[in-house]
């Protein structure tokens, strides 16, 4: 009997900023475009990469494992047989309640103990407050812990079939392949203006680093994620029609830089 595989309309296991809103939007995208190559630049949870192969399974889609997130599938054993032993040891705990006195102290002895891997973020959204992350045992100790346990084990078996998966720099990426014929660029940077403390290449990332964004997919075939907090969206709209004024401001620059030469 031939095994069905797995339909992911989610990731596998959680994440920050994970597209599983968009999964209808996307993958209509994807079957009008049937691109050649897809070029995931900040893969995140993969989903769109796994979309992408989904809807159209003769494109070559390059998964960018940015946060390495493929680390956390790897182990989905591991952390499966910490959520059973959590599962069996809050059985009478009602769900969302609170986890106090010598349940809390087992649980955080149990995670001290851990000599291997630990998948704090799915750990955070079985045992914190909704939307909170914790990344290592000191910021999980100084949490409230509350009984969120799914009554399901994680499974990611298929998930990452046919991707190519590299963990490199989006902008070398780019260049690697801006000049194949029939590219899509896939762009969902961390956003600005958002928690991105789960996102474990990311140490800050500033207006600068969106504009960079942009302006190396310049010319290109690409989907860009933003957010409405970040109010880049304005920005290239103020920039449109101001054109006048951005140039005035690059020949200042220049000149400022030829002085700087010059002196």
């Amino acid at each position: 009997m031939v095994k069905k595989t797995k339909k992911f309309v989610s990731a596998p296991l959680p994440f920050q900023g994970q597209k599983r809103r968009y999964v209808r939007e996307f993958s209509s995208l994807i079957s009008t475009v049937r691109p050649n190559l897809v070029v995931d630049l900040f893969g995140g949870s993969g989903l769109l990469s796994y979309l992408s192969k989904q809807v159209s399974p003769q494109s070559r889609v390059i998964y960018n494992d940015y946060d390495n997130y493929c680390n956390r599938l790897a182990n989905v054993g591991k952390t499966n047989e910490m959520l059973r032993y959590l599962r069996e040891l809050l059985q009478d705990v009602p769900d969302d309640e609170k986890i106090t006195g010598t349940l809390r102290e087992t649980i955080l002895q149990k995670l001290a103990s851990e000599k291997g891997y630990v998948d704090w973020i799915t750990l955070s959204t079985s045992l914190l407050f909704s939307m909170k992350y914790a990344t290592d045992y000191a910021e999980f100790e100084k949490n409230a812990l509350y009984n969120k346990v799914p009554m399901f084990d994680y499974t990611a078996d298929g998930y990452l079939d046919g991707l190519e998966i590299v963990r490199m720099d989006y902008s070398e990426l780019i260049n690697k392949h801006k000049d194949v014929p029939g590219t899509l660029f896939i762009a969902d940077p961390p956003y600005l203006s958002t928690d991105v403390k789960t996102y474990t290449s990311v140490q800050y990332w500033t207006m600068k680093d969106y504009l960079d964004i942009l302006t190396a997919l310049n010319g290109l075939n690409y989907v860009y994620f933003t957010s409405d907090k970040s109010q880049i969206v304005e920005l290239c709209q103020w920039i449109e029609l101001n054109e006048e004024y951005v140039k005035m401001a690059e020949d200042r620059l220049d000149e400022r830089a030829c002085a700087s030469e010059k002196g």
